[in-house]
């Protein structure tokens, strides 16, 4: 996502669209003719729908541009509140009472603990143990029974049995390491990948972007770096977390891993691109960061100076943002099937809004007037939407209706990210209607699951990285221990409840990842994409 300000319009002027303006292209095309923002006042001053902008014709050969930075604009925007450190919300204990869960309501459940409940586990509603197909292949070690008995002083006794057990279950089925990638360099970072069924296609800021064969990790092709392309930048910069049902996904490349100053389209089998467009222009030439999703065949494009759709097969435009007022500002979020702006104007009686709209046809899905400018520091899921929103009064993740109103989810202390410690990965997605997602408790890593109806928490895994399956057709969470010898683990969405599926390697050739993307592939076998090159490449175990 992107959190820097773009760029707010100047002064009046014949055009006034933010996103994909219109002006000649390089090729030169006819210019289009965009639709004015309206200009006239919100006629409410707090909650408000409001018409939606006409859409203008474009040609798909034309660059996105936005107007000029508006300094005044900026500021004003900065001045109703001072931003509020989350870290400071948090430790100052408000972050629950705000949530509507008290902390001791929230559901913390140990994968022991689910695995082996104690007495008393069925009225707490904790979930049986381990059993079924799975119980042949485990075993259980480290038990430890304590016994208190109170003894009655008049005419009876009573005796309290408390009952603690500490287990392990361990699967008799062992991984080992069939291949590995090493990292083109130290410094290399992990931008984003692809996972088909005979294909790793991974980016990166060093190594460009480049396909694997599953079997024996070959290189079967690498994007191509002459002409043009060479001159506009090489280096992967955004990548769409997935690819269509055609195969084809969006990555952004530019001179470094952090600017972007073109996007194309790329066959994920063959690495052929099949379009490109320009995300600089003349009037404004400077890179700056993109990311890009998919929603069907519209490929989304969110940056400080670009914000709209492209279809997917053609790289034409499907839809654009258009700034509602001449003298704004906004920044701009996205996720697959959303994109959320909050903008402020200096010539509209609401000065803040906060907008949701549909990734695949720009329409408006919610708007809300605000009091001050709200950050929107994760989208946890497009839909229903899930978002980790700022405000200089609090931070909240909330559930979004279709009008806007947000149910608050009971993180408690923990903080969500969509990825295990990096934006390249997009592990957190919904299973049903539980929300499962890495997250940072007491500075360790955890996998946390919501109920997305009521915003409780039903259980945290800790000690383990949440995984990416091939398909989530068995509607199953996987995931690899980091505590003690490693396992691939299958995690029940609803309850916790944990299941050993394998054992990785310990010693030579041992699991060794810290950040970035696990896969699991259709059989069972496991990726580790290593966030960072002083960590290693990719390694496949099978």
């Amino acid at each position: 996502m992107s959190t820097e300000s773009s760029p707010g319009q100047g002064a009046p002027q014949e055009d006034h669209g933010w996103a994909f303006r219109p002006r000649r292209s390089v090729a030169g095309s006819q210019p289009y003719s965009a639709t004015p923002a309206d200009a006239a006042d919100h006629p409410q001053p707090y909650w408000e729908q409001q018409p939606e902008p006409a859409v203008p014709s474009w040609d798909g050969t034309m660059p996105l541009g936005v107007p000029e930075f508006r300094a005044d604009a900026h500021e004003a925007m900065r001045e109703p509140g001072h931003r509020t450190s989350p870290d400071t919300w948090r430790d100052s204990g408000w972050a629950d009472q705000e949530s509507g869960y008290p902390s001791a309501a929230t559901a913390v459940l140990d994968r022991e603990a689910l695995r082996h409940p104690g007495p008393g586990a069925a009225q707490s509603g904790a979930p049986a143990g381990a059993g079924g197909k799975r119980a042949r292949k485990t075993r259980r070690v480290g038990r430890i029974v304590l016994t208190l008995a109170v003894l009655a002083a008049a005419g009876g006794a009573a005796v309290v049995m408390l009952k603690q057990e500490e287990a392990a279950a361990v699967a008799s089925e062992k991984l080992t390491r069939v291949w590995q990638i090493p990292a083109p360099a130290a410094d290399d970072a992990l931008i984003g990948s692809w996972l088909t069924d005979k294909l790793l296609v991974r980016a990166s800021s060093r190594g460009g972007l480049r396909a694997y064969d599953l079997t024996d990790g070959k290189q079967v092709w690498r994007a191509a770096s002459a002409g043009t392309a060479a001159e506009r930048g090489t280096v992967p910069c955004g990548m769409s977390p997935t690819v269509s049902a055609q195969g084809i996904g969006t990555v952004a490349f530019g001179k470094d891993g952090s600017t972007c100053t073109w996007l194309a389209g790329v066959k994920a089998s063959t690495g052929k691109i099949l379009w490109s467009l320009p995300l600089t222009s003349k009037k404004h030439p400077v890179a700056a960061t993109a990311t890009t999703y998919l929603q069907g065949n519209v490929a989304t494009v969110v940056g400080v100076n670009f914000l709209g759709g492209v279809d997917l097969r053609t790289g034409s435009r499907v839809w654009g943002y258009q700034a509602r007022g001449h003298y704004c500002n906004a920044y701009g979020w996205g996720a697959d099937g959303v994109v959320m702006v909050d903008d402020f104007c200096l010539d509209k009686k609401t000065r803040f809004i906060l907008t949701a709209f549909d990734g695949k046809t720009g329409k408006v899905i919610w708007r809300k007037a605000e009091r001050a400018h709200s950050d929107v520091t994760h989208i946890l899921s497009g839909s229903p939407l899930v978002a980790a929103v700022h405000t200089a009064r609090q931070d909240a993740v909330r559930v979004f209706d279709t009008k806007g109103t947000g149910r608050k989810l009971a993180v408690g202390n923990d903080e969500l990210t969509t990825g295990n410690e990096t934006g390249a990965d997009h592990s957190a997605r919904l299973y049903g209607k539980v929300l499962v997602t890495p997250a940072t408790a007491a500075g360790s890593p955890v996998i946390d699951g919501f109920d997305t109806t009521t915003g409780a928490k039903l259980w945290t895994q800790r000690s383990a990285v949440l995984a990416v399956p091939a398909s989530d057709a068995d509607g199953k969470v996987y995931a690899i221990t980091t505590s003690g010898s490693p396992q691939l683990i299958t995690i029940d969405p609803r309850t916790g409840r944990t299941t050993p599926v394998a054992g990785l390697p310990v010693g030579t050739g041992k699991w060794g990842f810290t950040s970035g993307t696990v896969y699991v592939t259709s059989d069972g076998s496991v990726l580790e994409l290593n966030a960072l090159g002083s960590h290693g490449g990719v390694r496949f175990y099978q």
